[in-house]
């Protein structure tokens, strides 16, 4: 496919940030949304990108965007997130955290909380919760993933089990519209199963980005949440799947 200047520009910003954003976009070559829209839409159809709501994501079907890219997709979302979250989970709880940047905002937002125990597979999270010395951090062993610090694999599995705690607060790669949760890595995906089957109530945290994205290893499903945060659910179906399994949906707008 012979690209044009704007679409050449356009993969190069989706490269470097993870995302592009319809709005954004607009601004920043004062065109149409329309216009957008086609050179996204071809971008799409060419297998360059994959379209989610408002933008597009670099086609990304059996690998996740990298750990940096990630940091910067919807990072102002993921504050909200996260602080949104952090509301839920009381003084005196104990819970784990997973892998994930939006995981590592919540851990953030936990910073004030106290006499929390927090059991992770996720040494950045560990290392932003040392801060608080009134959080007890237990790091899950296994397998240490350099490309984001994951701590993964059937020793993280058997260590997981070992415990009942409140609340689980994970992340996800993709969600589709049927309430299905996916990733990408069957060893992260293992160590996600066994925290969903170690709380007592499970916590997704997800910005919308996620929404309608392709991964090829089935985590779960949405009726497995107690509650599910996002920054904005334009999905009606998904919307409808919550409320059929009675699922608390949080949202930021």
């Amino acid at each position: 496919m012979n690209l044009s200047l704007r679409q050449q520009q356009i993969l190069k910003t989706a490269r470097q940030q993870g995302q592009v954003l319809v709005d954004e976009l607009v601004k920043q070559f004062s065109v149409t949304p329309q216009t957008i829209r086609k050179d996204l839409n071809e971008l799409c159809e060419s297998g360059a990108l994959s379209r989610l709501h408002g933008g597009a994501v670099l086609a990304s079907g059996i690998a996740n965007v990298g750990y940096e890219q990630r940091q910067h997709i919807a990072s102002t979302q993921k504050q909200s997130l996260a602080r949104l979250c952090a509301q839920h989970i009381p003084n005196n709880s104990s819970l784990f955290i997973n892998i994930g940047t939006t995981t590592e905002a919540v851990a953030h937002e936990l910073l004030n909380h106290r006499d929390l125990m927090v059991v992770t597979n996720n040494l950045n999270v560990a290392n932003i919760l040392l801060q608080n010395p009134s959080v007890e951090v237990i790091v899950a062993g296994g397998m240490l993933r350099h490309a984001d610090r994951a701590i993964i694999g059937e020793a993280t599995v058997d260590f997981v089990r070992q415990f009942r705690l409140d609340y689980a607060v994970v992340g996800i790669s993709a969600l589709d519209e049927d309430g299905t949760l996916l990733d990408y890595d069957y060893r992260e995906v293992k160590v996600t199963q066994a925290i969903l089957q170690s709380a007592r109530k499970i916590c997704l945290v997800t910005d919308k980005s996620k929404l309608g994205r392709n991964a090829p290893v089935r985590v779960g499903h949405v009726s497995q949440l107690s509650d599910l945060f996002m920054d904005e659910l334009p999905s009606e179906e998904l919307r409808e799947v919550c409320l059929q399994h009675e699922v608390s949906l949080h949202t930021v707008v």
